[in-house]
């Protein structure tokens, strides 16, 4: 058996996909697939944490209170691999246990998924047989915490599979992921730190949630000292993220479910709860996002102004600043006509740009084709409720479509178009063809129109022509032009032609 180094890891659980790839529909396979490895992951962990406390005169065992997660006798490995017939009844069985002895980590995770729905897994036999191959599969590799090569890998390993499942499911593939390299520089401009409040009202798969964590870590704080929360209306989705976050080693996050917009459920004693940093990637231009109950809003998100009935860009963005705390920022990714559309949309613009607001921080531009199953360039707002005072009453606007690296079926940013972009929003200066610092009073005479390319010019500065030496060679090929004629022509004299 190879060493489970993380490239392994990344074949193996792509090959559990490929089992069922032909046999169960692209929309339907991922759920099964995260359950079963959720399911192997948390058995393995509750084995290796078992051994310890047996090791341990002091320890017990039979505490549940000694585990990270209780894994209940009949959801353990041992007894899910015994199993050769009803299969998907003794999963859907084991997976409900696991959740009934974990009900404020696990419930409504896994138990979205049916093991024994005749209609995508075939009758019992076909049934039977195809899950059967799925636990040989997956009782292929330990994944305990000692049988990973770095802390991270499990999680590292997790990203690629979603990855691969949003490029399998196209366009509805970025319903549920950002590319991670947008993520990044998402999060890499908000800076979080160590005992701050993260949010993500449209959560996905958790990618924005765990970048922040990462990020903290990386700058040598403790990610276990961050409250991180988010909403996620899909419930299929909902538990990807739980699960994603999981196993990456957060087990305290609160992601809620339900519809952000419509029915926010971060709320505390009646009024929205407020963050340090919030950071989202919502539905781009979504037509029903509930234009009907945003003036009666209870909450009062909409004071800038009620978006259009089927763009609903600037409703997330309004819930985001509304959900912030005074000395918070927001990163967020939209479309680009939220820069440019007019009517109630430029309106809402001009308010949040103007003072006592002033909320742009910075407007930085896409490549296009990122994002999965969408070719369209995007860009990333960030606002910031407390702008520092050499950055007030300016906008800083950056160019990045130019800088990327193409690929067959997605570009991609690499890891020196992130930095480009990060050193210049926190040097906030001009940069040649790249980035310019914009007053309010310009952007006033454009009537809040924040079009990039208005601001920016990334055109390749002309070629500059010394004229005497143009005209030097203009006479050049002008007596070699001539020379030519005379000889062509006494070439045809001799021939006997008269010119």
């Amino acid at each position: 058996m190879a060493e489970l180094t993380l490239d392994v890891l990344k074949n193996h659980l792509w090959g559990a996909a490929n089992i069922l790839r032909g046999q169960v529909d692209s929309s339907d396979y991922k759920g099964y697939i995260f359950d079963y490895l959720f399911l192997k992951r948390l058995s393995d962990v509750f084995d290796e944490e078992r051994a310890k406390l047996e090791a341990d005169p002091h320890g017990d065992p039979d505490d549940p209170d000694e585990y990270s997660v209780w894994v209940p006798e009949r959801a353990r490995w041992s007894a899910v691999r015994a199993q050769t017939e009803n299969i998907g009844d003794y999963l859907n069985k084991a997976v409900g246990a696991l959740e009934d002895e974990n009900p404020s980590k696990l419930e409504g995770v896994l138990a979205g998924v049916d093991f024994n729905d005749d209609r995508r897994l075939g009758d019992a036999r076909h049934r039977d047989a195809l899950l059967s191959r799925l636990i040989t599969h997956f009782s292929k590799y330990p994944l305990g915490n000692a049988d990973l090569p770095e802390a991270d890998t499990m999680g590292r390993a997790l990203e690629y599979l979603i990855e691969m499942f949003a490029d399998d499911a196209g366009k509805k593939g970025g319903e549920f992921l950002t590319p991670r390299q947008v993520v990044r520089l998402v999060v890499s401009m908000l800076a979080p730190r160590e005992g701050m409040q993260i949010c993500d009202p449209t959560a996905g798969s958790g990618g924005m949630l765990i970048e922040c964590a990462r990020y903290i870590e990386e700058h040598g704080g403790d990610p276990r000292n961050v409250s991180l929360l988010g909403q996620e209306k899909n419930l299929g989705t909902w538990a990807i993220c739980k699960m994603n976050l999981l196993l990456h080693g957060l087990t305290d996050p609160d992601i809620r479910k339900g519809d952000t917009l419509r029915s926010p459920q971060l709320v505390r004693e009646g009024r929205l709860m407020l963050f340090d940093r919030v950071a989202a990637n919502p539905p781009f231009s979504l037509k029903d996002w509930g234009h009907e109950d945003a003036q009666a809003d209870p909450y009062g998100r909409f004071e800038f102004g009620i978006p259009p009935r089927t763009k609903g860009d600037l409703a997330f963005v309004q819930h985001m600043v509304a959900t912030t705390k005074d000395d918070g920022m927001v990163g967020v990714v939209m479309p680009h006509g939220v820069l440019f559309r007019g009517a109630s949309e430029g309106a809402i613009r001009q308010k949040m740009l103007a003072e006592p607001y002033d909320l742009f921080e910075a407007v930085i531009g896409l490549p296009a084709n990122l994002f999965f199953g969408v070719g369209i360039p995007a860009c990333i707002l960030v606002l910031n409720r407390a702008k520092p005072a050499e950055r007030r009453g300016r906008v800083l606007f950056i160019d990045a479509s130019k800088h990327f690296e193409p690929g067959r079926n997605r570009n991609m940013l690499r890891d020196s178009d992130i930095e480009r972009v990060v050193t210049a929003f926190r040097d906030y200066r001009d940069v040649e063809r790249l980035a310019r610092v914009v007053t309010l009073e310009e952007i006033a005479e454009n009537e809040g129109n924040l079009n990039i390319s208005r601001y920016v010019d990334t055109s390749e500065p002309e070629e500059r022509i010394d004229v005497a030496d143009a005209l030097a060679r203009l006479r050049e090929a002008e007596t070699a032009r001539d020379e030519a004629a005379r000889r062509m022509d006494a070439m045809l004299a001799e021939l006997g032609y008269g010119v």
